[in-house]
């Protein structure tokens, strides 16, 4: 029997070169794709997030202003006079008998045209603002109680005050002039109240004791 040749053996060691190569090619191509599947099934895209939206906020109620205004008027007794200016928000009054009782408050003016005002002299205004057109209160001053009726004025009409020094002496004057032109009004020296001479309304001059003053229109 006769043994294969050399060509045979080389042509057979070939064959199964070849065999092992694309064997190993097919395994290792296998292996990475499995590999990557595997990587992919691992890490899962991020979810986004879509914020929720805000809800719009709901704008703040609008208030009517207390409007600025001048009011005057008289005591339901017609024993004194009352008269308020109201500006920003607050208000100065100011309660005179045109002899010797007299007194200035002040206060807040609220919402609605409600007010309290108080003065230093332990007097109190109780008021109401009616539809802008007069203001409706009470005054306690002295141990009395005085009700009444400021309509609203219109220039020279309303509250005035001259604060200065005469000839040595402390001067405080107060006017009230009324929507028909009338005044009442007192002059203060030192300390001792009497009544107030007549202030010329289109320019607030006045005469105290020869001596020429401006009274001014008085704002809280």
């Amino acid at each position: 029997m006769k043994r294969p040749g050399p060509l045979l053996t080389l042509l057979a060691g070939l064959l199964v070169g070849v065999f092992m190569l694309a064997l190993n090619a097919t395994t290792g191509t296998k292996s990475a794709a499995s590999s990557s599947a595997d990587t992919t099934k691992q890490s899962p895209s991020p979810t986004q997030t879509t914020p929720s939206p805000t809800p719009p906020s709901s704008p703040s109620p609008s208030r009517t202003p207390i409007p600025d205004a001048g009011y005057a008027g008289r005591t339901d007794d017609d024993s004194a006079a009352v008269a308020l200016t109201l500006r920003d928000g607050r208000a100065v009054a100011y309660f005179c008998d045109g002899r010797a009782k007299e007194s200035w408050l002040k206060g807040p003016v609220n919402d609605d045209g409600t007010m309290r005002l108080t003065a230093k002299d332990g007097s109190v205004l109780n008021g109401a603002l009616k539809e802008g057109k007069r203001v409706r209160g009470t005054v306690e001053i002295d141990g009395g109680r005085y009700a009444f009726t400021a309509d609203k004025t219109k220039k020279p009409s309303g509250l005035y005050r001259a604060t200065t020094t005469v000839r040595g002496a402390e001067v405080d004057g107060g006017w009230i002039v009324l929507p028909d032109g009338r005044q009442v009004g007192v002059l203060t020296r030192d300390g001792r109240p009497s009544a107030a001479p007549e202030i010329d309304p289109e320019t607030g001059a006045v005469t105290v004791d020869g001596q020429q003053l401006t009274a001014r229109p008085a704002v809280p």
